[in-house]
């Protein structure tokens, strides 16, 4: 395999890696949301859970996209904007 291939197939992985934590980090905000918005309908809701959970997520997904990142500079390898 040509390192070009090799180079693709890091950028292609750190995309859809960083996609993937950006989808799940999508996914636990809108459940954190649609708590907030149920509270004006009914009692005992479980924001501060969700809102953990959203705000956790966020934090990995970021931290893991920074490290790959990083990974990929020490490698010559910058990813497209």
């Amino acid at each position: 395999m040509t390192d070009s291939v090799k180079v693709e197939i890091l950028k292609t992985t750190a995309t859809l890696i960083t996609t993937a934590f950006a989808l799940v980090a999508g996914l636990a905000w809108n459940e954190a949301i649609k708590a907030i918005i149920s509270t004006f309908f009914k009692e005992g809701s479980a924001i501060p859970g969700y809102l953990t959970y959203a705000i956790i997520v966020t934090v990995i997904a970021v931290l893991v996209a920074v490290l790959f990142a990083r990974s990929l500079g020490k490698l010559g390898i910058e990813l497209d904007d």
